[in-house]
């Protein structure tokens, strides 16, 4: 009579012994790889000096088609931050909500900015509604090239950013920033694994944000309303989705300057706030190798084909449709680095 408890209790052990292989043999990967090996042979950082202003910053971020770079103090002689995309997107948020002139931030330096406490859209929400500074405003997270990819994801994780700089300690020389999305295209390029340790469905293993935690916006809703959610929830993309169907009809991403293009100035750029996400994904950029690009898999999907997909497409996340390809869950590059430090 005990035959069938006994059965799956065994089947449910084993399952537990090949997870925990799993995570250990991914572990001991990033246990055996700096932060030097992760880094390109000809890229390149930009570093900006705190003094020069926000704005022209910007500009260089984008000219250089960077995301992130840290921030210089000549006052302290140390780093004391990072400056990314979505700030100068941020500090023009600011500018809309207060109907401060935006011919003033054309003067106003990096440093000046991000001290200025009245700038709530530069902050993030705590759980319990209040706001505090965002992580790479509040101190400079670094890593030397001979730190693990261990040491390197538990730093990520455990302080809440996606943008890790790698400093030679000898001279504080800035090598490279390093990103969930780059340790995970060295561990599918160059990891090898005889055991089939990753047959587990992403949804079994717990990887992602599925039901009712899943936050999604309308084609008809404008940037601004869609860069509040992003600020309210801690969220860097939001699923776009059919108000009547549920289907999946694009994704936004907090550090899409889109709407931008088409702006002359600060003015402009703040009226371009108001445009609807419908307009802004028209506008997009289509190119599929882009990380940001659309991507979907099912909640089916094992980790196996999760890390094979990864290995052909280097997206920053891919959202979990069902069979009439209504949204379901998103699984993003941070998930997937995360449930191997099992934190």
């Amino acid at each position: 009579m005990n035959a069938e408890p006994e059965s799956a209790s065994f089947l449910h052990n084993e399952q537990q012994v090949v997870r925990s292989a799993g995570r250990q043999a991914i572990s001991a990967f990033l246990d055996a790889y700096t932060c030097f090996s992760v880094m390109r042979a000809s890229g390149k950082v930009v570093v900006f000096d705190v003094r020069i202003p926000i704005q022209l910053a910007f500009y260089a971020l984008v000219e250089h088609d960077m995301l992130a770079a840290p921030l210089w103090d000549p006052a302290s002689c140390q780093f004391v931050g990072i400056l990314t995309v979505t700030d100068f997107i941020d500090v023009l948020r600011h500018y809309k909500k207060t109907q401060a002139n935006p011919s003033t931030l054309g003067e106003r330096s990096i440093g000046d900015v991000l001290a200025d406490t009245s700038i709530n859209t530069l902050k993030r929400v705590r759980p319990d509604g209040s706001l505090e500074p965002l992580p790479y405003h509040a101190g400079f997270h670094s890593a030397d090239a001979s730190a693990t990819l261990k040491q390197a994801c538990l730093l990520l994780n455990r302080q809440s950013i996606d943008f890790l700089p790698i400093l030679m300690p000898d001279d504080m020389r800035v090598l490279a920033i390093v990103t969930y999305t780059n340790i995970l295209e060295h561990l599918v390029t160059h990891f090898r694994e005889e055991r089939r340790l990753f047959d587990d469905t992403i949804y079994d293993l717990g990887i992602g944000t599925y039901g009712d935690k899943l936050i999604t916006a309308r084609p008809n809703q404008t940037l601004s309303e869609a860069l509040d959610l992003l600020q309210q929830h801690s969220l860097s993309a939001l699923p776009v989705v059919d108000p009547t169907t549920r289907k999946l009809v694009g994704v936004y991403s907090r550090s899409d300057i889109t709407f931008l293009a088409p702006a002359s100035d600060a003015e402009d750029a703040i009226a371009n706030l108001d445009l609807t996400l419908e307009n802004i994904l028209s506008q997009a950029r289509t190119d599929v190798t882009t990380p940001d690009a659309l991507h979907t898999c099912t909640v089916g999907h094992t980790l196996q084909s999760i890390f094979e997909y990864f290995a052909q497409l280097r997206f920053n996340r891919l959202y979990a449709v069902d069979e009439k390809d209504c949204v379901v869950g998103v699984v993003s590059a941070r998930d997937l680095v995360a449930y191997f430090l099992d934190e």
